[in-house]
Protein backbone atom coordinates (compact mmCIF):
# COMPACT_ATOMS: atom_id res chain seq x y z
CA UNK A 1 0.00 0.00 0.00
CA UNK A 2 0.93 3.64 -0.34
CA UNK A 3 1.05 5.07 3.17
CA UNK A 4 1.62 8.58 4.51
CA UNK A 5 3.35 8.90 7.89
CA UNK A 6 3.64 12.26 9.60
CA UNK A 7 7.05 13.00 11.08
CA UNK A 8 9.07 10.09 9.67
CA UNK A 9 12.31 11.96 10.49
CA UNK A 10 11.32 12.39 14.14
CA UNK A 11 10.73 9.97 17.01
CA UNK A 12 7.71 7.65 16.87
CA UNK A 13 7.19 8.38 13.17
CA UNK A 14 10.65 7.02 12.39
CA UNK A 15 9.98 3.72 14.14
CA UNK A 16 6.61 3.37 12.41
CA UNK A 17 8.16 4.12 9.01
CA UNK A 18 10.94 1.57 9.51
CA UNK A 19 8.44 -1.19 10.23
CA UNK A 20 6.22 -0.23 7.31
CA UNK A 21 9.18 -0.35 4.94
CA UNK A 22 10.14 -3.76 6.31
CA UNK A 23 6.61 -4.91 5.51
CA UNK A 24 7.07 -3.82 1.90
CA UNK A 25 4.86 -0.74 1.77
CA UNK A 26 5.47 2.45 -0.21
CA UNK A 27 5.92 5.36 2.21
CA UNK A 28 5.75 9.13 1.95
CA UNK A 29 6.12 11.50 4.89
CA UNK A 30 4.60 14.85 5.72
CA UNK A 31 6.97 16.97 7.79
CA UNK A 32 7.90 20.42 9.05
CA UNK A 33 11.56 19.41 8.85
CA UNK A 34 12.38 19.17 5.15
CA UNK A 35 16.05 19.97 5.84
CA UNK A 36 16.49 17.24 8.44
CA UNK A 37 18.53 14.20 7.30
CA UNK A 38 16.37 11.51 5.70
CA UNK A 39 17.37 8.24 7.40
CA UNK A 40 15.54 6.26 4.73
CA UNK A 41 17.12 7.83 1.66
CA UNK A 42 15.15 7.42 -1.54
CA UNK A 43 12.82 4.90 0.07
CA UNK A 44 10.76 7.71 1.64
CA UNK A 45 9.80 10.89 -0.22
CA UNK A 46 9.15 13.94 1.97
CA UNK A 47 6.52 16.66 1.49
CA UNK A 48 5.83 19.77 3.57
CA UNK A 49 2.58 19.75 5.53
CA UNK A 50 1.15 22.71 3.58
CA UNK A 51 -1.55 23.32 6.20
CA UNK A 52 -1.97 26.85 4.83
CA UNK A 53 -2.39 25.57 1.27
CA UNK A 54 -4.71 22.53 1.41
CA UNK A 55 -4.61 22.08 -2.36
CA UNK A 56 -0.90 21.27 -2.09
CA UNK A 57 -1.61 18.92 0.81
CA UNK A 58 -4.19 17.18 -1.37
CA UNK A 59 -1.59 16.71 -4.08
CA UNK A 60 0.80 15.12 -1.55
CA UNK A 61 -1.88 12.72 -0.27
CA UNK A 62 -3.20 11.71 -3.66
CA UNK A 63 -3.10 7.93 -4.04
CA UNK A 64 -2.46 7.31 -0.32
CA UNK A 65 -4.35 4.34 1.16
CA UNK A 66 -3.64 4.95 4.85
CA UNK A 67 -2.51 7.93 6.92
CA UNK A 68 -0.56 7.31 10.14
CA UNK A 69 -0.64 10.50 12.18
CA UNK A 70 1.83 11.33 14.97
CA UNK A 71 1.71 15.13 14.53
CA UNK A 72 1.37 17.06 17.81
CA UNK A 73 3.16 19.46 20.17
CA UNK A 74 4.14 18.77 23.79
CA UNK A 75 3.35 22.19 25.26
CA UNK A 76 2.22 25.68 24.31
CA UNK A 77 4.97 28.04 23.20
CA UNK A 78 5.20 31.28 21.25
CA UNK A 79 6.36 29.23 18.24
CA UNK A 80 3.67 26.53 18.48
CA UNK A 81 0.47 25.89 20.43
CA UNK A 82 -1.96 23.08 21.09
CA UNK A 83 -4.72 25.13 19.48
CA UNK A 84 -2.69 25.43 16.30
CA UNK A 85 -1.92 21.71 16.37
CA UNK A 86 -5.63 20.89 16.70
CA UNK A 87 -6.56 23.17 13.80
CA UNK A 88 -3.77 21.77 11.61
CA UNK A 89 -4.69 18.17 12.37
CA UNK A 90 -8.32 18.84 11.45
CA UNK A 91 -7.12 20.16 8.08
CA UNK A 92 -5.01 17.02 7.68
CA UNK A 93 -7.96 14.72 8.48
CA UNK A 94 -10.42 16.49 6.19
CA UNK A 95 -7.93 16.63 3.34
CA UNK A 96 -7.18 12.94 3.77
CA UNK A 97 -10.88 12.16 3.42
CA UNK A 98 -11.20 14.39 0.34
CA UNK A 99 -8.34 12.58 -1.41
CA UNK A 100 -9.78 9.13 -0.73
CA UNK A 101 -7.59 7.92 2.15
CA UNK A 102 -9.18 4.64 3.27
CA UNK A 103 -8.00 4.52 6.91
CA UNK A 104 -6.39 6.77 9.50
CA UNK A 105 -4.26 5.49 12.38
CA UNK A 106 -4.00 8.31 14.89
CA UNK A 107 -1.72 8.59 17.93
CA UNK A 108 -3.59 10.19 20.82
CA UNK A 109 -3.01 10.02 24.61
CA UNK A 110 -4.41 8.14 27.60
CA UNK A 111 -7.42 9.76 29.25
CA UNK A 112 -8.25 12.48 26.70
CA UNK A 113 -10.85 14.79 28.21
CA UNK A 114 -12.98 17.34 26.39
CA UNK A 115 -13.99 18.92 29.72
CA UNK A 116 -10.44 19.41 30.98
CA UNK A 117 -8.74 22.80 31.18
CA UNK A 118 -5.47 21.06 30.27
CA UNK A 119 -4.96 21.95 26.58
CA UNK A 120 -3.02 18.77 25.79
CA UNK A 121 -5.76 16.39 26.91
CA UNK A 122 -8.64 18.62 25.77
CA UNK A 123 -7.07 18.96 22.32
CA UNK A 124 -6.52 15.22 22.00
CA UNK A 125 -10.16 14.60 22.95
CA UNK A 126 -11.32 17.10 20.32
CA UNK A 127 -9.29 15.36 17.63
CA UNK A 128 -10.57 11.93 18.61
CA UNK A 129 -14.14 13.22 18.31
CA UNK A 130 -13.36 14.79 14.92
CA UNK A 131 -11.86 11.56 13.62
CA UNK A 132 -14.77 9.43 14.83
CA UNK A 133 -17.21 11.72 13.00
CA UNK A 134 -15.10 11.97 9.85
CA UNK A 135 -16.57 9.00 8.02
CA UNK A 136 -13.20 7.30 7.44
CA UNK A 137 -12.12 4.01 8.98
CA UNK A 138 -9.87 4.68 11.96
CA UNK A 139 -7.78 3.28 14.77
CA UNK A 140 -6.87 5.52 17.71
CA UNK A 141 -3.83 4.51 19.74
CA UNK A 142 -3.56 6.04 23.21
CA UNK A 143 0.03 5.79 24.50
CA UNK A 144 1.32 7.10 27.80
CA UNK A 145 5.03 7.86 28.10
CA UNK A 146 7.17 6.52 25.24
CA UNK A 147 10.65 5.16 25.83
CA UNK A 148 13.38 4.44 23.31
CA UNK A 149 16.84 5.60 22.28
CA UNK A 150 15.55 9.05 21.31
CA UNK A 151 13.16 9.60 24.23
CA UNK A 152 13.06 12.67 26.45
CA UNK A 153 11.56 11.76 29.85
CA UNK A 154 13.38 8.54 30.75
CA UNK A 155 16.70 9.85 29.45
CA UNK A 156 16.41 13.15 31.29
CA UNK A 157 15.51 11.46 34.57
CA UNK A 158 18.74 9.49 34.17
CA UNK A 159 20.59 12.72 33.29
CA UNK A 160 19.23 14.35 36.45
CA UNK A 161 20.37 11.42 38.54
CA UNK A 162 23.85 11.65 37.04
CA UNK A 163 24.19 15.42 37.43
CA UNK A 164 22.06 16.67 40.35
CA UNK A 165 22.80 16.10 44.05
CA UNK A 166 19.15 15.53 44.97
CA UNK A 167 16.01 14.60 43.03
CA UNK A 168 12.63 16.20 43.74
CA UNK A 169 9.37 14.32 43.19
CA UNK A 170 6.17 16.32 42.92
CA UNK A 171 3.62 16.10 45.70
CA UNK A 172 2.25 12.79 46.93
CA UNK A 173 4.46 10.68 44.61
CA UNK A 174 1.79 7.96 44.20
CA UNK A 175 0.64 8.87 40.69
CA UNK A 176 1.38 6.18 38.13
CA UNK A 177 2.87 5.83 34.65
CA UNK A 178 2.81 2.92 32.19
CA UNK A 179 5.67 3.59 29.73
CA UNK A 180 5.50 1.83 26.36
CA UNK A 181 8.45 1.09 24.11
CA UNK A 182 8.24 3.20 20.97
CA UNK A 183 8.90 0.10 18.85
CA UNK A 184 5.87 -1.63 20.38
CA UNK A 185 3.73 1.41 19.56
CA UNK A 186 5.08 1.32 16.00
CA UNK A 187 4.26 -2.37 15.65
CA UNK A 188 0.71 -1.76 16.86
CA UNK A 189 0.30 1.06 14.32
CA UNK A 190 1.43 -1.24 11.51
CA UNK A 191 -0.88 -4.06 12.58
CA UNK A 192 -3.91 -1.82 13.02
CA UNK A 193 -3.28 -0.08 9.72
CA UNK A 194 -4.46 -3.19 7.89
CA UNK A 195 -7.56 -3.74 10.01
CA UNK A 196 -10.95 -2.59 8.79
CA UNK A 197 -12.70 -2.01 12.10
CA UNK A 198 -12.92 1.24 14.02
CA UNK A 199 -10.90 0.86 17.24
CA UNK A 200 -9.62 2.79 20.25
CA UNK A 201 -6.72 1.07 22.02
CA UNK A 202 -4.91 1.93 25.23
CA UNK A 203 -1.25 1.73 24.15
CA UNK A 204 0.38 1.07 27.50
CA UNK A 205 3.44 -0.92 28.49
CA UNK A 206 3.67 -4.08 30.55
CA UNK A 207 4.99 -2.39 33.71
CA UNK A 208 3.40 0.22 35.96
CA UNK A 209 5.41 2.54 38.21
CA UNK A 210 4.70 5.35 40.58
CA UNK A 211 6.85 8.32 39.66
CA UNK A 212 9.10 7.74 42.68
CA UNK A 213 9.45 4.04 41.78
CA UNK A 214 10.43 5.01 38.25
CA UNK A 215 13.17 7.35 39.48
CA UNK A 216 14.45 4.76 41.96
CA UNK A 217 14.49 2.03 39.32
CA UNK A 218 16.42 4.14 36.81
CA UNK A 219 18.94 5.15 39.45
CA UNK A 220 19.40 1.56 40.59
CA UNK A 221 20.03 0.23 37.09
CA UNK A 222 22.48 2.96 36.03
CA UNK A 223 24.25 2.70 39.38
CA UNK A 224 23.52 6.22 40.69
CA UNK A 225 21.81 6.75 44.04
CA UNK A 226 20.53 10.20 45.00
CA UNK A 227 18.33 11.42 47.84
CA UNK A 228 14.73 11.67 46.61
CA UNK A 229 12.55 14.25 48.35
CA UNK A 230 8.92 15.24 47.98
CA UNK A 231 8.47 18.87 46.90
CA UNK A 232 5.39 20.99 46.31
CA UNK A 233 4.35 21.28 42.66
CA UNK A 234 5.14 24.99 42.64
CA UNK A 235 8.61 24.59 44.16
CA UNK A 236 9.33 21.69 41.80
CA UNK A 237 8.23 23.77 38.83
CA UNK A 238 10.56 26.67 39.69
CA UNK A 239 13.48 24.34 40.31
CA UNK A 240 12.87 22.84 36.87
CA UNK A 241 12.72 26.36 35.42
CA UNK A 242 16.21 27.01 36.81
CA UNK A 243 17.51 23.76 35.34
CA UNK A 244 15.83 24.72 32.07
CA UNK A 245 17.77 27.99 31.96
CA UNK A 246 20.98 25.99 32.34
CA UNK A 247 20.17 23.43 29.61
CA UNK A 248 18.21 25.78 27.34
CA UNK A 249 14.97 23.83 27.46
CA UNK A 250 11.48 23.64 28.93
CA UNK A 251 12.05 20.80 31.39
CA UNK A 252 8.41 20.57 32.47
CA UNK A 253 5.38 22.85 32.51
CA UNK A 254 2.85 23.47 35.25
CA UNK A 255 0.29 21.69 33.10
CA UNK A 256 2.52 18.63 32.75
CA UNK A 257 2.97 18.46 36.52
CA UNK A 258 -0.80 18.49 36.90
CA UNK A 259 -1.16 15.82 34.24
CA UNK A 260 1.16 13.56 36.20
CA UNK A 261 -0.45 14.24 39.56
CA UNK A 262 -3.98 13.79 38.23
CA UNK A 263 -3.06 10.28 37.06
CA UNK A 264 -3.71 10.98 33.39
CA UNK A 265 -0.82 8.72 32.31
CA UNK A 266 -2.42 5.64 33.88
CA UNK A 267 -5.36 3.51 32.74
CA UNK A 268 -6.75 0.21 33.98
CA UNK A 269 -6.34 -1.83 30.80
CA UNK A 270 -4.36 -4.77 29.44
CA UNK A 271 -0.87 -3.85 28.18
CA UNK A 272 -0.37 -3.42 24.45
CA UNK A 273 3.43 -3.41 24.57
CA UNK A 274 5.50 -6.42 25.63
CA UNK A 275 8.90 -4.73 26.04
CA UNK A 276 9.71 -4.09 29.69
CA UNK A 277 11.18 -0.71 30.56
CA UNK A 278 13.34 -2.34 33.24
CA UNK A 279 14.93 -4.66 30.67
CA UNK A 280 15.41 -1.81 28.19
CA UNK A 281 17.10 0.42 30.80
CA UNK A 282 19.41 -2.43 31.72
CA UNK A 283 20.50 -2.83 28.09
CA UNK A 284 21.20 0.92 27.78
CA UNK A 285 22.57 1.59 31.27
CA UNK A 286 25.95 2.81 30.02
CA UNK A 287 24.59 5.49 27.67
CA UNK A 288 21.27 6.49 29.24
CA UNK A 289 21.39 10.02 30.63
CA UNK A 290 24.93 10.80 29.48
CA UNK A 291 23.55 13.73 27.48
CA UNK A 292 20.52 15.92 28.12
CA UNK A 293 17.79 15.65 25.46
CA UNK A 294 16.21 19.03 24.67
CA UNK A 295 12.62 19.21 23.46
CA UNK A 296 13.09 22.85 22.44
CA UNK A 297 16.19 22.06 20.41
CA UNK A 298 14.19 19.54 18.40
CA UNK A 299 11.43 22.07 17.80
CA UNK A 300 13.70 24.96 16.84
CA UNK A 301 16.46 23.08 15.00
CA UNK A 302 14.76 21.62 11.92
CA UNK A 303 18.06 20.62 10.29
CA UNK A 304 19.79 18.23 12.71
CA UNK A 305 18.65 14.64 13.10
CA UNK A 306 17.43 13.27 16.42
CA UNK A 307 20.29 12.04 18.59
CA UNK A 308 20.07 8.59 20.18
CA UNK A 309 20.65 8.47 23.94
Amino acid sequence: MRIAVTGAFGYSGRYITKRLLEAGHEIITLTNSMQRPNPFGEKVKAFPFHFEEPHKLRDSLRGVDTLVNTYWVRFDHRLFTHGQAVANTKILFSTAKETGVRRIVHVSITNPDSASDLPYFRGKAELESTLKDLGVSYCILRPTVLFGKEDVLINNIAWSLRHLPVIGVFGSEDYKLQPIYVGDLAQAAVEKMESGSDEVLEAIGSETFTYRELVVKIGSVIGVKRPIISVSPELGYWNCRLIGLFVGDVVITREEIRELMEGRLYVDAPPLGATKLTDWIDRHRDTLGRHYTSEMARRVDRVSGYRSN
